[in-house]
């Protein structure tokens, strides 16, 4: 599994027009990606390490300051530009894997306490954020 991760001020999901999906205070907006060796095992490591990541200020988590988390689901994260000009989406898992493994991790998350707002898998999102910093890291299982 595969996530940019940013602390943002606030972030926001829109599908046709409504939120969907929505942290209005200081947090952390997770875009996420599954490939086709992720499992069970992947989803769980990633929430854990997303959730105690000291990525927000003065080093803090999600874990220490009860900050919310904005999940999204992200499958051009396994996009590969290394030839051509037209990205290749062969490492992006199918939907039918990447879907519960996306909800894996968002209950994982909420099993350890963490308040999550989520994109809407699959769905044309527009992704809103303000990000601070700008922080932003990447983050592998």
């Amino acid at each position: 599994m595969r996530a940019v991760v940013s602390r943002v001020e606030r972030a926001a999901v829109v599908v046709d027009g409504e939120t969907v999906g929505a942290i209005t205070e200081p947090g952390l907006l997770v875009l996420l990606g599954v490939t086709h060796s992720d499992g069970r095992d992947q989803a769980t490591a990633i929430a854990r390490k997303l959730f105690e990541l000291r990525a927000l200020r003065d080093e803090e988590s999600c874990a220490t300051t009860g900050a919310p988390v904005l999940v999204v689901s992200q499958f051009t994260l396994y996009g590969r530009t290394a030839k051509g000009r037209r990205p290749s989406w062969s490492d992006a898992a199918r939907p039918e894997q990447a879907e519960p493994l996306v909800e894996e991790v968002v209950t994982a998350l909420r099993e350890r306490g963490a308040r999550v707002a989520t994109g809407a898998f699959g769905a044309a999102m527009k992704v809103e954020s303000v990000n601070d910093g700008p922080f932003t890291l990447l983050v592998e299982v």
